[in-house]
């Protein structure tokens, strides 16, 4: 299995046609008759995906992924070897499964709901053959996650639960066949473990009131309780590029990136009898992200890293030739998924930035890879765009690796562009995350609407390194928001669009950044799209979920202010959006989910009614059944519906009518419902066509699987 880069899940933050390195760029727009593109409808883009989270079983006998049943997200499995065999085994009817992962036992399937959107996960079973489902761990106002199984204990599993203490989080033995719950330690202690082959607590991570880190080893005396011992400590500005990660089969050995004495994270292997470290892998540029190790022996055999686009490094000279294979068979970035037991058999995933993901079954014996199906069928049948990675220099002269799509009607020539287009910068939330090359259905959606789009990776983001992850500290619409302007600069300088005609979109983070460029900046934006932001820092500080709470040091550090304190509280205001809400110039529309754990609905609210108070126009759009972003495909679809709408009423680009978007969707529009075309009359409505097409979006809001995506705010 792969196993992908996991920072502490507590932790808050935790083909190309060119390149373009800061070198002028030229375009020039060919007629419209030659080169226009056919509105596509958003269903394409948003709608729940034909396949995704593709699986193979632990003995290679069943094939499983997560597909629309009757118009939600449930498993499918069935025989890889046909495909016409495949059925669902959930019938999910509300939300969708957000995640699922194979039993040992090979006949049974581990997945998870919450309850709109609140994140309280709950854990159940079905077995794949009989189709009997059982209710494993579900517990009101408690979040259950998946911590680790093993193939020696094909029966069981560990979970962990915070219905002791709602901060931390208690370790059990769950049989998966009779749902039998079994304590194996009562926590007070520590905000993450790491365990072993057999299912043996390893290790554990304690913060500390400094905003670090002390981990410790753990092992059972004569009495069977745990007795910790001191490993070593990771300092503050180290958290968001060190971490341990997984046991060798021996138990003896831990794998770990770590940027300590140097600014990268690297993979090390850590004896922990001898405390002998060994640097496996490693790039100077950025942090190792991604660690394949061999499904039984625990061996690392590749690792990854991303600057503009991934780049692997072969460890085990025996899958040597499977990657040279593998990358003759079709291109774009290759990425392994999954992995039966006896490693004959492989789920490889081709992302692309102008197709659809396109899974193959590889068998290792014969090397030769089948393909199995795209993400997205329809995606083939239209004509989309590229992602072009950028490098843009921040006014103190950081690197800021970026992501540039542009219209598919602009071509590269040796004139600048004669019509500069409209430019969405796309901000990615976190902010300790980072964007990165390949499909994106924002990315697309609005390059086909005739908006380039950039996403920046602006410092605070991860993957580069400690340094520029640190000099996002303190720096909340501050430097960090210095190098976005810098990049709509950028863009402006390059022709590529002009300074009346940018709109600044985001979710979380990116939610918070749209609201600092429409206060701090507001001649610089013509307007925002504010996804699930906050917009008073103070109150964020005050409704953190419980289970955060072992990393709040932390996030005040990357913060800047202290909320207990009244100089911390005076900080956190003169940052917060909220304060300068008198400044706003230009429309806003602002979405929310009612249920977010993460950004209270409490946090669009206040923005909004002081906005009412004062008589500047904002449009509010609130979605009862959601949580940290809108999951359900109806609720994204009817936003993405007010949001093309509004943005083309502001800079002019094309957009779908609205027409039936809103069906089967909680939406509630709070606010400004005048200030959207086509939800009030209107003579300015673009036409589009109408399209049967049923095509579904595949990003999940967030997972609570550990080893497959950390339950992080993003």
């Amino acid at each position: 299995m792969t196993n992908y880069l996991k920072f502490f899940r507590l932790s808050l933050f935790l083909v190309s046609i060119f390149s373009l390195t800061g070198s002028s760029l030229v375009f020039s727009l060919e007629t419209v008759e030659e080169l226009a593109t056919p509105l596509v409808p958003r269903s394409t883009f948003f709608s729940d995906p034909n396949h995704t989270s593709v699986q193979i079983s632990p003995d290679g006998q069943w094939l499983s992924y997560l597909a629309p049943h009757q118009g939600v997200l449930n498993i499918w499995v069935g025989d890889p070897k046909n495909l016409e065999s495949m059925h669902p085994i959930t019938t999910n009817s509300k939300r969708g499964i957000a995640g699922y992962i194979w039993a040992y036992t090979n006949r049974h399937i581990i997945y998870v709901d919450d309850f709109e959107g609140n994140e309280d996960w709950r854990i159940y079973r079905v077995d794949v053959v009989s189709g009997e489902k059982l209710t494993l761990a579900s517990f009101n106002k408690v979040q259950a996650r998946l911590a680790a199984r093993s193939e020696n204990h094909p029966e069981e599993i560990l979970v962990e639960l915070n219905q002791r203490r709602p901060d931390l989080f208690d370790i059990y033995r769950l049989n998966i066949l009779s749902g039998k719950l079994t304590p194996v330690m009562e926590n007070n202690t520590f905000a993450d473990f790491v365990y072993d082959h057999d299912l043996n607590v390893k290790v554990g991570m304690q913060t500390t009131p400094d905003g670090g880190a002390q981990l410790y080893t753990l092992n059972k005396d004569a009495k069977n309780e745990y007795v910790k011992k001191e490993l070593f400590s990771i300092p503050q500005q180290d958290m968001l590029t060190t971490s341990p990660l997984s046991m060798d089969k021996t138990g003896d050995i831990l794998y770990m990136i770590d940027s300590r004495k140097r600014n990268t994270g690297a993979l090390f292997s850590l004896n922990l009898k001898s405390k002998k470290t060994h640097l496996m892998s490693q790039d100077k540029r950025v942090d190792i992200d991604n660690v394949l190790t061999h499904p039984t022996k625990k061996t690392v055999q590749a690792t990854s890293a991303t600057y503009e686009k991934t780049e692997w490094t072969i460890l085990d000279k025996t899958i040597a030739p499977d990657f040279k294979y593998l990358k003759t068979v079709m291109e774009g970035e290759l990425h392994i998924t999954s992995r039966s037991l006896d490693d004959n058999t492989w789920i490889v995933v081709y992302d692309r930035d102008n197709g659809a993901p396109h899974y193959y079954l590889y068998d290792r014996p014969s090397q030769k890879a089948r393909f199995l199906f795209p993400s997205r069928p329809e995606l083939d049948n239209v004509i989309l765009t590229n992602m072009d990675p950028v490098i843009i220099k921040s006014r103190d002269n950081l690197s800021l690796v970026s992501y540039l799509s542009l219209p598919y009607n602009l071509r590269m020539d040796k004139a600048k562009i004669e019509t500069p287009v409209p430019l969405i910068l796309l901000v990615h939330g976190g902010p300790a995350a980072r964007d990165s090359w390949g499909y994106d259905a924002e990315h697309q959606w609005l390059t086909n609407r005739g908006y380039a789009v950039l996403s920046v990776n602006y410092r605070g983001s991860t993957g580069f390194g400690k340094k520029f992850a640190n000099a996002g500290n303190g720096e909340w619409a501050a430097k960090m928001h210095d190098d976005l302007i810098d990049a709509v600069n950028w863009a402006i300088q390059q022709g590529i669009t002009t300074s009346d005609k940018v709109a600044i979109m985001g979710g979380s983070y990116g939610g918070y950044a749209t609201l600092v460029g429409m206060t701090k900046t507001p001649d610089v934006f013509a307007c925002g799209v504010d996804i699930v932001g906050m917009s008073n820092l103070e109150t964020m500080f005050q409704t953190i979920p419980e289970y955060w709470k072992p990393m709040y040091t932390l996030l005040k550090i990357m913060v800047g202010g202290d909320p207990e304190t009244e100089v911390g509280r005076q900080f956190l205001a003169s940052r917060s959006p909220l304060t300068f809400v008198d400044n706003i110039k230009k429309p806003l529309l602002i979405g929310q989910g009612a249920n977010d754990p993460r950004v209270k609905q409490a946090q669009s609210d206040q923005i909004v009614k002081v906005m009412e108070s004062k008589k500047i126009p904002v449009t509010y759009v609130l979605y009862p059944d959601e949580g940290h972003g809108f999951a359900k495909p109806e609720n994204r679809l009817s936003f993405y519906a007010v949001t093309e709408s509004f943005l083309a009423k502001n800079l002019g680009g094309r957009f779908e009518p609205i027409n039936d978007a809103f069906k089967n969707s909680s939406i509630e529009i709070k606010a400004g419902k005048q200030e959207i075309p086509g939800l009030v009359p209107t003579s300015t409505a673009s036409v589009a066509p109408k399209s049967s097409n049923n095509n579904k979006a595949e990003d999940c809001i967030s997972s609570p699987f550990p080893e497959v995506l950390p339950s992080q705010p993003t």
